[in-house]
């Protein structure tokens, strides 16, 4: 029986010339065994040289002792096997000899085509794993062998009914995939378009702030400017849009007074009151005119 190499014996390799291993007496009974067995595994060819210590010689021993008990195991194996097939020669014997007395048959008498139909009973019992070739046996192992047929079969079908769910479910899967990239590239897309249109908005926002201040030092300018000259405080543009304003509320107040002076239109005036209004109204208005024309000359200056 092949045994491996011991592992020291392997590390070792082969002796240099001029070293020398040292070689002790094995001591005790487990060194007698080690040398012994070493002896039996390697018969004629030489027993590597190894350094001979307590250690090696315990790992030797533990070794010889293992494959010892392996080889009795194997003998075992190897008798219990022998005695079986004896049984069986003697049981095969035994059947031949009742069919010689009983029906005057033999294997050998058979014709080739009966020899291979005998040869495919035993190898259909065999396969069916019955415990012999009658039918008694060879039923229930068919029935067992059909019935796990048709539950093979009917797997297959749940197998082939998932199979086919998965593959719809796959082609709904791929198509909202191709969807979901396209809504992707879409959305993509629409973020830069939009991203660019902020980076736009930015850049006018910068250049309004700019703008901006710029103006509002130019007016800041102009104000110190004018109020260096002497400008009146009601000439500012504040001022002046405050006037306009006013003015308008003023029109708007008369223009329901021009309706109730219309009714009055038809009835006989009186010349000399009229007169007088009226050049007190062009008094006014000269006034007015005259004040409006010395504020834009001043804001022309």
């Amino acid at each position: 029986m092949w045994v491996a190499e011991p592992a020291m014996m392997r590390r070792s390799g082969p002796v240099p010339i001029g070293r020398r291993c040292r070689r002790h007496p094995v001591p005790g009974a487990a060194g007698l065994k080690v040398a012994a067995w070493l002896k039996k595994i390697f018969g004629d060819h030489p027993i590597p040289q190894y350094e001979v210590n307590p250690r090696t010689t315990e790992i030797l021993h533990h070794l010889s002792e293992r494959n010892r008990v392996r080889d009795r195991d194997v003998c075992l194996v190897i008798e219990d096997l022998k005695q079986k097939a004896s049984e069986y020669e003697s049981e095969a014997k035994h059947l031949q000899d009742l069919l010689m007395e009983s029906v005057n048959f033999s294997p050998a008498n058979l014709s080739g085509a009966g020899s291979r139909y005998l040869n495919a009973l035993v190898d259909s019992a065999v396969a069916l794993e019955t415990k012999d070739s009658s039918l008694a046996s060879f039923i229930p192992a068919v029935n067992d062998l059909t019935s796990d047929l048709f539950r093979t079969k009917s797997k297959n079908e749940e197998i082939k009914l998932e199979l086919a769910k998965l593959e719809k479910n796959l082609t709904a899967t791929l198509v909202l995939e191709k969807c979901l990239r396209e809504d992707l590239k879409k959305a993509e897309l629409h973020l830069s378009t939009e991203r660019a249109k902020v980076d736009h908005r930015l850049q006018n926002m910068d250049f309004l702030k700019a703008k901006s201040e710029e103006f509002r030092f130019g007016i800041r300018a102009a104000e110190e400017q004018l109020s260096t000259r002497g400008m009146d405080a009601s000439l500012s543009h504040q001022s002046l849009v405050a006037l306009s304003e006013k003015l308008a509320e003023l029109k708007r107040q008369t223009i329901p007074l021009k309706k109730k002076l219309e009714s009055y239109l038809d009835l006989m005036p009186n010349p000399s009151l009229a007169q007088v209004k009226i050049e007190e109204a062009k008094r006014e208005l000269d006034t007015i005119e005259a004040e409006l024309t010395k504020k834009v000359d001043m804001m022309e200056l």
